[in-house]
């Protein structure tokens, strides 16, 4: 999907978001919501309330970026790991392939939901 440079952190905003909002109403939550610069450079992902679409904002060098993806069947899991409102690349890969982390005795493998 995206080759992330070790620099770049990702917010996950746990509350949902109305799909409705473009770049500015975005950037505002994570400033606010997330309390994040959304200047950074970071990858900040907000999920509507039944879970089937994403929003990843993120800034361009010179101006915001906007991915959105919506599943046909299924929802996004809110990785357990996102205590802080932080997840790592391998979380963020899983969610959008629209996988639930499922845990086995020896290992983790991973579900399709």
């Amino acid at each position: 999907m995206w080759s992330l440079p070790s620099s770049v952190k990702i917010y996950l905003c746990k509350e949902p978001t109305d799909m409705r909002k473009s770049f500015d109403a975005l950037a505002a939550m994570a400033e606010y919501v997330l309390m994040q610069n959304p200047l950074s450079g970071h990858i900040f992902i907000f999920r509507n309330k039944r879970g089937n679409m994403l929003k990843c904002l993120y800034w361009d060098n010179d101006g915001y970026a906007l991915w959105y993806k919506r599943l046909e069947k299924g929802t996004y899991s809110i990785p357990q790991t996102a205590e802080d409102f932080s997840i790592d690349s391998r979380n963020l890969a899983i969610m959008l392939e629209g996988l639930k982390p499922h845990k086995t005795a020896l290992n983790t493998r991973f579900k399709l939901k």
